[in-house]
């Protein structure tokens, strides 16, 4: 019998641990980049004798696969898609490729905000209470590689709706799904309905034993869950009103019950994650804790110790009464939101840099009542300036980190924050948002 053929389309990190399982599964694999391959990943490839091209898809070598493994980041519209789709070869993700050879536990975390918070939060738990488990996913390592060379027996992984359109027989044991705000839309064609729909395929597949957690207090959420049939076990968490099995907040301690397990409360003041999106991460991963029986102690001392990502609302340091704050990573207007909702009034917003088209109407009301100055850091601020000269009465234009940083801290009044939150991409000053946030704290660093 000839041996089946992969054909892995993408060398980034998926993709190079697609090919690494697919060949250990006993495959013929190909992989194939349309742009150039980083030199981590070619070195990996041509170790493993695995065959691969860059820069270009040779189709010959494509349209005869028995199935494909596509990056994320391939969109549907993609011409080679389309030609496969039209052969009838099947187009999967990774993580649906992965999941056939894994018997591990899977704890899949979605959202339009929060999904990486939650997912190391999660894992942070799950690792201190003593279990085998491993972080993959849109984050950090490939799930497909962790499969490939080593043995787990649970995964947090965190999912984004990219995975998700590629995912079919894929079936998670607990799924959470934090909030659905209007992310990618370009990817579904402008339709928020489009994209809560293709955020809830976390539940395809569950069955009466697994385990869906949700938020109560996100209307999307609420509205696309009425148009899906879930058959897993439903939990939700709630910071307005109390949940039975679940998580809720009364005044400002943070109740989790699970099936009549013994309670878990603790003051939110206690947890290391500060802020109200933050409430919302810690019940979700404080759930998926006690549903797999951890102990309250173990819960309780990993949200109060653990360390979140860098260049996510990351504390740089406090100068003259002032804090500083990196969140570089918020490329888009949701996640300023976020980061605007989590601090006190007293702001001067670092902001800018690569626009996606961004609608800023949603911060309007948060930068009137929180922001005393605007500092933009982009070549192009014209649209910044436009929306929010009538809310703030200084914003200033800024070309480096150094700059901005400068321009703040001669802005900024003890008691304030500084925060660079830019809600726009990175690439017209920096490499990309990690360098974008390392220059803001090497500039406060020099205050």
């Amino acid at each position: 019998m000839e041996k089946q053929r992969i054909v892995v389309l993408g060398a980034g990190e998926s993709g190079v641990g697609a090919a690494m399982l697919a060949q250990k599964q006993g495959f013929e694999v190909f992989v194939s980049d349309l742009g150039a391959i980083a030199t981590q990943y070619k070195e990996r490839l041509e170790e493993l004798n695995i065959a691969f091209e860059e820069k270009q898809h040779t189709a010959e070598l494509i349209l005869n696969a028995t199935e494909v493994v596509k990056s994320p980041g391939i969109p549907e519209t993609a011409p080679m898609i389309k030609a496969l789709k039209e052969k009838g070869i099947s187009v999967i993700s990774e993580i649906e490729f992965a999941k056939r050879y894994t018997k591990a536990k899977t704890i899949c975390i979605t959202g339009s905000n929060g999904k990486t918070t939650t997912s190391l939060l999660t894992y942070h738990i799950l690792k201190n209470a003593g279990l085998n488990v491993a972080l993959a996913g849109n984050i950090g390592n490939s799930f497909a590689a962790l499969v490939a060379t080593a043995d787990f027996d649970y995964y947090v992984l965190e999912i984004s709706s990219f995975m998700l359109d590629d995912m079919y027989a894929f079936r998670a044991d607990i799924s959470i799904l934090l909030n659905i705000t209007p992310d990618h839309l370009d990817r579904y064609d402008y339709k928020l309905s489009n994209y809560a729909a293709s955020k809830l395929r976390i539940t395809q597949n569950q069955q009466s034993d697994d385990v869906f957690i949700y938020c109560a207090d996100d209307d999307e959420t609420l509205k696309a869950m009425k148009s899906v049939k879930i058959n897993s076990k439903i939990v939700a968490f709630s910071i307005r009103k109390e949940i039975e099995n679940g998580a809720y907040l009364e005044g400002n301690n943070l109740h989790i019950n699970i099936n009549l397990k013994e309670e878990l409360t603790m003051s939110i003041t206690e947890l290391a994650l500060q802020g109200k999106h933050n409430v919302y991460n810690s019940m979700a991963a404080g759930i998926v804790a006690k549903i797999l029986d951890i102990k309250n102690s173990v819960i309780r001392e990993s949200m109060s110790d653990f360390k979140n990502v860098e260049h996510r609302l990351e504390h740089v340091g406090k100068i003259s009464g002032v804090e500083y704050i990196n969140d570089s990573k918020a490329t888009n207007v949701n996640s300023t939101w976020y980061a605007l909702e989590s601090v006190n009034p007293g702001v001067i917003l670092i902001m800018g840099g690569v626009d996606k088209g961004n609608d800023y109407s949603m911060l309007k009301d948060l930068v009137r009542e929180k922001v005393r100055a605007i500092v933009c850091l982009g070549k192009d601020n014209k649209r910044i300036h436009e929306a929010f000269e009538d809310d703030v009465e200084v914003i200033v234009n800024t070309f480096s980190a150094n700059e901005a940083v400068q321009v703040a801290y001669h802005l900024a009044n003890k008691g304030n924050t500084v925060l660079l939150s830019p809600a726009c991409a990175s690439f017209d000053l920096f490499k990309n948002y990690e360098d974008r946030g390392n220059q803001f704290k090497m500039a406060v660093k020099e205050l």
